[in-house]
């Protein structure tokens, strides 16, 4: 492992081995400054790195749309994205991997290299969590679609993903974020956005069965729930098999990586350095 940056030392070596600047893009009820041990995990192995965890929609604002906060990273990471020639890296936690996936699906002229989503729920979210039972004391899991699918629940944004496998139609017929990313109803942008999508050159999903707030876990690599709330692996879900925004293109092209760990709580993905080393460092070049 690389010493701590002493001087312009860093800049050096960053120089010397063309590491690519990294962006990070917090989850729900997070902020910035959540992430001091993943940029010390970055900044040790991958010295001079250029890193920005970009400081918007913290706490409280992380409940608006996630439209609304797709607009707001963008804007905030596109300039970053202009001044790195050779490309970036996206490492986006919880919430904030559908805010990325978002966010590259509609910029036809992003440069990503790696999106690394970390603990994500990418299919979509459906259980009684400690965060669900703070936004919705009064609800459990099988009547929280009662609100999320209204236009008054699509204003906050865990319902912009909430996929509960018993009402699927007025899931896809309400949700104005998830099932139109995933082009599960008809979406006119759909083969932009997944052109757009597949510029990445690297997916990597991060997940893991102790997680205790993804549900199912399996949702941060697009497994998700079938109407007996059996779990159903990525490949054998409808949007892989139509390839609907390019995830089943990412796996033939060999582009697309799991990486599951066992024993790691959601809050701490991002300060555990064995996920680090195991399931990033690699990425981040």
């Amino acid at each position: 492992m690389w010493p701590r940056c002493v001087l312009g030392l860093c800049l050096v070596l960053a120089a010397a081995f063309g590491y690519r600047p990294v962006v990070i893009v917090h989850g729900l009820f997070d902020s910035s400054t959540d992430f001091i041990h993943l940029l010390s995990f970055i900044n040790q192995t991958h010295p001079g790195t250029n890193v920005s965890v970009i400081d918007l929609f913290d706490r409280s604002a992380s409940l608006q749309p996630l439209w609304k906060q797709v607009e707001g990273f963008k804007d905030a990471i596109y300039p970053i994205m202009q001044n790195a020639a050779d490309g970036l890296h996206l490492i986006c936690y919880s919430q904030g991997g559908l805010v990325c996936r978002g966010i590259l699906s509609i910029l036809s002229d992003h440069n990503v290299h790696s999106f690394i989503s970390l603990s994500s729920p990418q299919a979509g979210q459906y259980g009684d969590t400690d965060y669900l039972k703070y936004l919705f004391p009064q609800f459990v899991k099988s009547k929280i679609y009662h609100v999320c699918y209204t236009s008054v629940g699509q204003r906050i944004s865990i319902c912009n993903y909430w996929n509960d496998p018993h009402h699927k139609e007025m899931y896809v017929n309400s949700s104005d974020f998830l099932a139109v990313l995933n082009s599960e109803r008809p979406n006119p942008n759909a083969t932009l956005w997944k052109n757009n999508f597949l510029r990445i050159r690297k997916l990597v999903l991060i997940g893991g069965p102790d997680d205790g707030v993804i549900t199912p876990w399996q949702s941060s690599q697009f497994g998700f729930f079938d109407t007996n709330e059996t779990v159903v692996d990525m490949k054998n879900q409808d949007v892989f098999l139509r390839d609907t925004f390019g995830l089943k293109t990412l796996y033939g092209r060999g582009d697309l990586v799991l990486c599951s760990m066992a024993g790691v709580e959601h809050v701490m993905w991002h300060s555990n350095e064995t996920v680090f080393t195991t399931c990033m460092e690699k990425w981040l070049t």
